[in-house]
């Protein structure tokens, strides 16, 4: 299964069950976004087999593209002047590649190495947000759990892992109409990847994964 189709698919999922669980009333909001993931290496790079494991050099990897949607809901009785709090899911989906580099582990150099296709899906499935609303302009902020599903590939292997992170968001949000908004946020990312069995062999190889995220995107609030 391609993660492009995945990725679709579980952010349709998140959408309906989020909707379904929420009461009607207050203001809710629906949201797609794109933008550049800019990821820094992967650090603290680990490979174990057999109870034994060797430490790497970190991994660097490429600039690119994010796409997702959100979709949000503030309570009208969780209000302090202007300050609201509310709820959000949000799942996007980027491609930072490993580039081609040297690779080390346990102090021995391999030497340059091809690159790897590397694919991340974030789900926040839960962020707690806030905002203040300055008439048509809403800072707002918020940060929450993410599951991310990382997808690792190259000629002759393939591999996967899913694990939970951090996921957060500083943005501002200007409303043009009274339902339609143009935001602009930076997020920031942090998980432990994990992949067991790496390859279909014994190994497994674990790293964290850090990433810096400019993203832009339209909103419809009803």
């Amino acid at each position: 299964m391609r993660l492009s189709r995945y990725g679709f698919g579980l952010c349709s999922a998140a959408v309906a069950v989020f909707c379904l669980t929420l009461p009607i009333q207050a203001e809710m909001y629906v949201a797609g976004q794109v933008g550049v993931n800019i990821p820094q290496s992967l650090s603290n790079v680990q490979y174990s087999i057999g109870g034994s494991t060797l430490g790497g050099n970190d991994l660097s990897l490429q600039n690119s593209l994010i796409y997702g949607a959100k979709v949000g809901y503030y309570f009208d009785k969780l209000k302090w002047h202007k300050f609201n709090l509310g709820i959000e899911t949000e799942v996007f989906n980027s491609q930072p590649n490993i580039k081609p580099q040297n690779l080390s582990i346990g102090g021995f150099n391999f030497g340059p190495q091809p690159g790897v296709d590397f694919r991340v899906l974030n789900w926040a499935p839960v962020n707690i947000v806030v905002r203040y609303q300055a008439g048509a302009f809403e800072p707002y902020a918020g940060v929450g759990l993410g599951v991310f599903y990382s997808h690792a590939s190259s000629s002759g292997f393939s591999s996967s892992g899913t694990d939970v992170g951090l996921n957060t968001q500083l943005g501002l949000r200007y409303r043009l109409t009274n339902t339609v908004s143009v935001f602009g946020e930076w997020k920031f990312n942090h998980a432990n990847i994990n992949h067991y069995n790496f390859a279909g062999t014994l190994l497994n190889v674990s790293a964290n994964y850090n990433a810096n995220i400019l993203a832009f995107g339209v909103g419809y609030h009803f």
